[in-house]
């Protein structure tokens, strides 16, 4: 799979959209900017929604990934909430070192994704983001690798733990979760020679290409 020495964005066979959801502070943004920009900042808790374009090649097809980045607050869920439609990925994100945003996957966030979602056979990822941070051992409290594979496993969900400030494991997924929607013929059939990003009946601003 590759995304390099190809700049023309003009031609695409797919696209597809990815959604990343999540606690305030787990660094989903961070995940994005890695995963777009191979690049990392510090960054202040989204507001409302943020975008970027990815383009890559995969199996012979080259795609435009449209990635969506939620605010995780509370008061934000009635904005996002509409972003969910036509999500082909879900990538669940939390924070390693802090359980509270792990638990918030099952209490929350899994059944945002049950009552919002729009696509059935839709495939979704849990990373646990921050591994960087557990480098010398994990310390009491913090969210094992074990505990994230079973949640994933329950949840029919892929599994990988990442860091977006040291790039390890981001990459690789982003692509098993975009190789899962290709393997899928439904999501396949659907984000086939689309050209806009739609959000309900109208269409979305667009984010900065990367």
């Amino acid at each position: 799979m590759s995304d390099e020495g190809r700049k023309d964005t003009s031609h695409f066979d797919h696209t597809i959209k990815l959604l990343l959801v999540g606690d305030s502070g787990v660094g989903k943004s961070s995940l994005l900017l890695r995963f777009c920009n191979d690049t990392f900042e510090e960054l202040s808790p989204t507001i409302g929604v943020d975008f970027k374009l990815k383009y890559m090649d995969m199996a012979g097809k080259r795609l435009k990934l449209t990635v969506w980045d939620t605010a995780g607050q509370e008061r934000f869920r009635t904005l996002t909430s509409a972003y969910y439609r036509g999500a082909q990925g879900i990538v669940y994100v939390y924070d390693i070192t802090r359980r509270d945003t792990f638990e918030a996957l099952a209490e929350v966030w899994s059944k945002e994704v049950e009552m919002y979602s729009t696509v059935d056979e839709c495939v979704k990822i849990v990373i646990g983001n921050k591994v960087d941070k557990a480098k010398g051992g994990r310390e009491e409290g913090w969210v094992t690798r074990e505990e994230g594979e079973t949640f994933a496993r329950e949840s029919g969900s892929l599994f990988l733990e990442c860091s977006a400030k040291t790039k390890v494991s981001v990459r690789e997924a982003f692509e098993e979760l975009v190789k899962g929607v290709m393997e899928t013929p439904s999501l396949m059939e659907e984000t086939a020679n689309k050209d806009s990003v739609k959000l309900g009946g109208f269409r979305a601003q667009k984010g900065p290409c990367c």
